[in-house]
């Protein structure tokens, strides 16, 4: 599943994922945004991983978000970005978001 998000005077947020079980799988965040330090984008895609397929968009900022803790600094997205695109690909294939 893929989708996108572009982030408004901001930057783009893809999610490429599957679902196993009801769950996420295989999660891929990429686009052209920046993150201090680069490693932070293998953090993003830990928390989400796991996660319920019908988790709303507030609770999968907020696994982001703990996550990265306060130490990370995202340039052009947001902990709520990368939820938004992560919803848009569950939606492409007719799954619940």
């Amino acid at each position: 599943m893929h989708g996108e998000y572009k982030v408004p005077g901001g930057k783009l947020v893809v999610a490429d994922l599957a679902v196993a079980d009801g769950r996420l799988a295989q999660v891929q965040v990429s686009g052209d945004f920046f993150l201090e330090p680069d490693t932070a984008l293998d953090t993003i895609n830990a928390a989400l991983l796991g996660l319920p397929a019908d988790a709303n968009e507030a609770l999968l900022a907020a696994a982001v978000r703990v996550a990265l803790g306060a130490e990370v600094r995202l340039f052009g997205i947001t902990p709520e970005a990368v939820a938004v695109a992560v919803l848009r690909a569950l939606e492409t294939d007719g799954a619940t978001a």
